[in-house]
């Protein structure tokens, strides 16, 4: 079992792990969402602030390093894998090559998302979701049950302290995943478009050196209480 937080989404056991990413044993099968390869030259091409051009190797290492220690059969990518769809088209040499031997030998899924919603000229399989394990994966929440999605970025801190780190959060109905891309921001997973989406008993695992799981809502204390609560 890889390191990470253990539990059952619908009826499909997974692995929240510390590396961002999804495990399904099972059928041996990694998710990764919002990679957004290609975001320092997307800024650069609209005149934003400059950004060190060396995110989309970062990621592609990092993602590497996953797929190294658990060797999928396939590989699920949920959306704004590409910051752009130029994006896409402009990954220098290095960055395809390393794409290419990621894919060699398992089943790729681009599942599209926002940034990147149309056809891409790289290897895998492009389609708007996909159906697997008795889950349901898609770029941004709907009101489907067993669901595993992305787009938010969701972050998290323990009790309110600390700095906020990507999360997963999820209940009985659905997963929201983390931005996985090196230079990838994050909203609070409390804040109303992301908490909204999820019952009283919703639970964040944040990454980072170990997996771990938190209530996402904050339980008012007991009458009379004038303790802190978080």
């Amino acid at each position: 079992m890889t390191a990470g937080h253990s539990f059952t989404l619908g009826q499909t056991a997974v692995v929240a792990t510390t590396a961002r990413a999804l495990w399904l044993p099972a059928t041996q099968t990694l998710c990764v969402s919002d990679l957004h390869l290609g975001k320092a030259g997307r800024i650069a091409r609209r005149g934003g602030t400059m950004l060190p051009p060396y995110e989309t190797l970062d990621t592609l290492h990092r993602l590497a390093t996953v797929i190294g220690d658990l060797a999928p059969k396939m590989v699920i990518c949920l959306g704004d894998s590409f910051d752009d769809l130029d994006a896409a088209d402009e990954l220098l040499p290095d960055a395809l090559t390393t794409i290419t031997q990621l894919q060699s030998g398992r089943f790729w899924y681009w599942i599209e998302g926002n940034h990147d919603a149309g056809p891409i000229r790289i290897g895998g399989t492009h389609v708007q979701s996909l159906t697997h394990a008795g889950l349901h994966f898609r770029h941004i929440a709907t009101e489907a049950s067993s669901e595993v999605s992305g787009h938010y970025h969701p972050k998290h801190g323990i009790n309110g302290t600390g700095p906020a780190r990507p999360c997963f959060v999820y209940d009985a109905n659905r997963l929201i995943m983390p931005a996985f891309g090196t230079y990838t921001g994050g909203v609070k997973a409390t804040s109303p478009e992301i908490s909204g989406l999820f019952g009283p008993k919703a639970i964040a695992v944040l990454t980072g050196p170990s997996a771990v799981a938190v209530p996402l809502k904050r339980s008012p204390p007991p009458r009379g209480s004038r303790g802190k609560f978080y």
